[in-house]
């Protein structure tokens, strides 16, 4: 999908999203680690709608700062629901830097704790774990059976504690 993964330039990447999901027929989840977080979120912004996208996940994003390269990004409040997961030992993105750029997409927060980059360098391989979280945003992105109103995703997570990394 990317020409330099060494290299990431944020509206060629935000544009591969944008191209990705106008190919696939519905809405889509959206699943973006590190810098994808920041490609996902400026695809939004620059036009991806709730229409497209029902809901976006995003894991151990890395700080913009990291990128000054890659072309401007500015944190929005987006039209979706999503969960933006962190941790306190993130090396690309300090964990205060996580909350705030959670509260500005209006993403609910969930903190790993001591989770390095949440990759295959910090432990990580498969992780079944975000299969709970995408189908939660499934769940939020749903039409409630009790009315119109949907489900927030910061809502659904309130009393959501550390999950187990398995």
């Amino acid at each position: 999908m990317q020409d330099d993964w060494d290299a990431p330039q944020l509206d060629t990447w935000a544009q591969a999203v944008a191209d990705t999901v106008s190919s696939v027929r519905g809405r889509v989840i959206l699943a973006a680690h590190s810098f994808g977080c920041l490609a996902a979120a400026h695809a939004i912004a620059e036009g991806l709608t709730g229409d497209a996208v029902a809901g976006v996940l995003f894991v151990a994003p890395a700080s913009p700062d990291k990128f000054r390269f890659a072309g401007t990004f500015e944190a929005r409040k987006l039209n979706v629901p999503s969960v933006l997961i962190a941790s306190q030992t993130d090396p690309w993105m300090p964990f205060d830097d996580a909350l705030r750029l959670a509260s500005q997409f209006g993403s609910a927060l969930v903190n790993l704790g001591d989770a390095g980059h949440i990759n295959t360098a910090a432990g990580f391989g498969p992780w079944p774990r975000a299969k709970y979280f995408v189908d939660t945003l499934i769940h939020c992105a749903a039409p409630s059976h009790f009315g119109e109103k949907k489900a927030v995703a910061r809502d659904v997570f309130e009393r959501f504690e550390q999950p187990a990394y398995g």
